[in-house]
């Protein structure tokens, strides 16, 4: 273990930068809550996250930002919801052009000005790379596409990250693969190609400096493609008997790729375990959003990705640092995505960024065994996707939502209805009441856009996208 030098400067106790942890943050596109055999999949195999688990903290209320995933992704480097941000879709989102209400004129870029996780940790002295997934590229100006990568929003390097928001070359998960930087062979699987530059990295670094390693998988997004040995595993795993699902073929192709990415996990933990880095690197694992449930197991969560149901939104978290209080805790208080910012942070001994990170909450006095303050979390999707556009609200065990176009409040008591399946908004009007004017009160502060009426709204044409209505509209 690296030796702590305590400089005294002022009253305050400082690391030299060569002596904090290096952190290796997984992201996983597209994850579901139950996709994992540690969170109660039956089917998946996944040993090597499982023993993650073991070692770390296993958080049981843990939320993404967003339903979508750039949203999502840029409340986790920014520590700030997506409302406060402007940025509340993936990009570039669905075209509604008859929708009932307008989608405000939101952006699809994170500011220079705001200083994210990984510029923090650059100027601290750390290295930093990015490996994988961005899509926080703005599509629609691309004429400022090259100042918005990797690169420009605190990494020294970037390989694979490009507008993409799931693999689209060639071979989508098989080489070739169509990404910067990223070099293939014929029959090579993406989720290991990105692997095994992680693993080129931690290995020919500059050594002395601490580094912040972030691999953002595009895996299990789709297209659903497992690696063919693994498809083949649970094929015959299927047939063998005792398993009824429906769409079993793409249940196969799934667990064959969630095993490919734990198979990654597993090298990842060994590379930094034979690197004598164990003792000194914190891990993160954790999903952009909730499953596609047409492929996910959400377990007894209700719907899924696009969704404001605990489908949508709940998702894996496992945090493991040096030293930690707890291992192998299971923590039941809710937190989210803007958390992780503030918690690295204090789990490397930095100061926080409290002009930053606006919305984040630091996560270290729950892994210790404390509690921490915050019982509030909110939503804001002004969009339309899989479900109409809504705003949500946590507090406690009460959750409320509200759909925009027609104001329809949704009420549910997690505690004992973890379902979703009773809507007490009848039942319990005063708490209707009382959260629907602090939801209200939160998107006024944080500046969220609202929706207004669409003057081209056509109910014949309301589901449509922009390329089928005006196919519509010719035909008469």
């Amino acid at each position: 273990m690296k030796h702590v030098i305590l400089l005294l400067f002022f009253g305050c106790i400082t690391l030299s930068a060569t002596d904090r942890p290096n952190v290796v943050f997984l992201l996983v596109d597209d994850l579901g809550y139950g996709d994992l055999a540690c969170y109660g999949s039956p089917f998946n195999e996944t040993p090597n996250i499982d023993r993650l688990a073991s070692e770390g903290a296993k958080f049981m209320q843990s939320y993404s930002a967003c339903t979508v995933c750039s949203p999502s992704r840029a409340a986790i480097l920014t520590g700030q919801y997506p409302a406060r941000l402007k940025l509340t879709d993936w990009i570039s989102g669905h075209k509604k052009p008859w929708a009932k209400l307008k989608v405000p004129d939101w952006k699809m870029l994170m500011e220079h000005d705001e200083k994210t996780m990984p510029e923090a940790f650059q100027e601290a002295g750390y290295q930093t790379q990015f490996i994988g997934k961005w899509h926080l590229l703005p599509l629609e100006n691309p004429e400022i596409m090259d100042e918005h990568y990797p690169e420009s929003h605190g990494f020294d390097h970037n390989i694979a990250g490009r507008e993409w928001g799931q693999p689209k070359g060639r071979g989508r998960y098989f080489h070739p693969f169509d990404m910067p930087n990223l070099e293939s062979e014929e029959g090579e699987y993406l989720t290991d190609a990105l692997t095994d530059e992680a693993l080129n990295y931690i290995e020919s670094r500059e050594k002395g400096t601490p580094f912040f390693l972030y691999l953002s998988y595009y895996t299990v997004h789709t297209p659903i493609m497992g690696r063919p040995d693994l498809v083949e595993k649970y094929k015959a795993k299927y047939d063998a008997g005792g398993w009824n699902f429906e769409n079993s073929n793409d249940v196969v192709e799934f667990a064959g790729m969630v095993e490919a990415l734990d198979e990654s996990v597993g090298r990842i933990l060994d590379c930094l375990e034979s690197r004598g880095l164990s003792d000194d690197t914190i891990i993160v694992f954790t999903s952009d959003n909730g499953g596609l449930d047409r492929f996910s197991d959400n377990g007894v969560l209700r719907s899924g990705k696009g969704t404001p149901y605990e489908g949508g939104i709940r998702v894996p978290l496992i945090i493991k640092a040096p030293e930690q209080k707890g291992k192998g805790s299971m923590i039941e208080q809710p937190v989210i995505g803007t958390d992780l910012y503030p918690t690295l942070l204090s789990l490397v001994n930095l100061p926080l960024e409290p002009e930053a990170h606006l919305d984040g909450t630091s996560l270290v006095g729950l892994i210790d065994g404390n509690l921490y303050s915050r019982e509030t979390l909110f939503w804001h999707y002004p969009h339309y996707h899989k479900a109409k556009p809504n705003g949500i609200i946590r507090d406690c065990n009460w959750k409320l939502i509200e759909y925009f176009e027609d104001g329809q409040l949704e009420l549910y008591d997690l505690g004992n209805d973890l379902s979703e399946d009773k809507n007490l908004a009848e039942d319990e009007p005063e708490k209707v009441r009382q959260l629907h004017r602090k939801l209200q009160d939160w998107r006024k502060a944080v500046g969220a856009q609202s929706m207004n009426p669409n003057p081209n709204y056509r109910a014949d044409m309301e589901g449509m996208s922009r390329q089928r209505g005006e196919k519509y509209l010719k035909q008469g």
